[in-house]
């Protein structure tokens, strides 16, 4: 790290689609979860609606969609059950991520994860692919009362951090992750999971945006803008 000192003192993550590839794994839980309950027509395009919202948010909304009689919680165990045994099996971290969240903690930057997913998944997908040696603090949108786009869960991060919200700088991939960053009085730096939607006004509003999404994003770049941070 050069000697210009990043300056941002909390920087808080989401998971899935902007630290890792985890949206096919999530893609694959849902589409095996369904089947059990007689739905074959869940197809990519299908789940490409509910990124970026929480699990059980979008288990709800499907649930009313195909007439499932299952309550919502035993859909929830079920995908996260399925979820645990595809990701630990296999989950990629974005590389230009990882080398930011090495960058960050080199510099001593104090690091956050809140996330849709349950706190199983984000203890188990941080586990699997080494980020927990540098982010230990993670809150579950299933312990606060709403899910993104609401600004709960990057409330509790911050307040779990002992940080106040205007100090936090959030990474996000999807709307409603932006939203909720910006609704929690925090800063947001975007990098849009597919290229047509980075035209979307809540990304207009990101302090750094990154329209190619993570085919354009480095670490370099974040790192400089974070130092400019006041």
């Amino acid at each position: 790290m050069s000697s210009s000192r990043t300056r941002a003192p909390w920087v808080i993550f989401d998971l899935d689609g902007t630290l890792v590839d985890s949206e096919p794994n999530y893609y694959e839980a849902g589409r095996r979860l369904l089947s059990r309950y007689g739905v074959q027509d869940y197809d990519w395009e299908k789940h490409t609606r509910f990124i970026g919202i929480g699990t059980r948010e979008t288990l709800a909304v499907l649930r009313a969609e195909y007439g499932i009689e299952a309550p919502v919680e035993e859909l929830l165990a079920g995908k996260n059950a399925l979820y645990l045994e595809l990701a630990g099996a296999s989950t990629n971290v974005f590389p230009q991520m990882r080398l930011l969240v090495e960058r960050l903690h080199e510099d001593g930057v104090v690091m956050a994860v809140a996330s849709g997913s349950s706190r199983a998944a984000i203890g188990a997908t941080l586990a699997v692919t080494g980020l927990d040696a540098y982010i230990r603090l993670y809150v579950s949108a299933e312990e606060v009362a709403r899910g993104k786009p609401e600004p709960d869960v990057f409330l509790e991060a911050a307040r779990r951090l002992g940080a106040e919200p205007a100090d936090c700088v959030v990474l996000e991939d999807a709307v409603p992750g932006v939203e909720a960053a910006h609704a929690a009085g925090m800063r947001c730096i975007a990098v849009p999971f597919a290229e047509e939607i980075a035209g979307e006004a809540a990304f207009a509003t990101a302090e750094l945006l990154f329209p190619g999404g993570q085919d354009e994003f480095t670490a370099g770049a974040v790192l400089d803008r974070l130092r400019q941070v006041p």
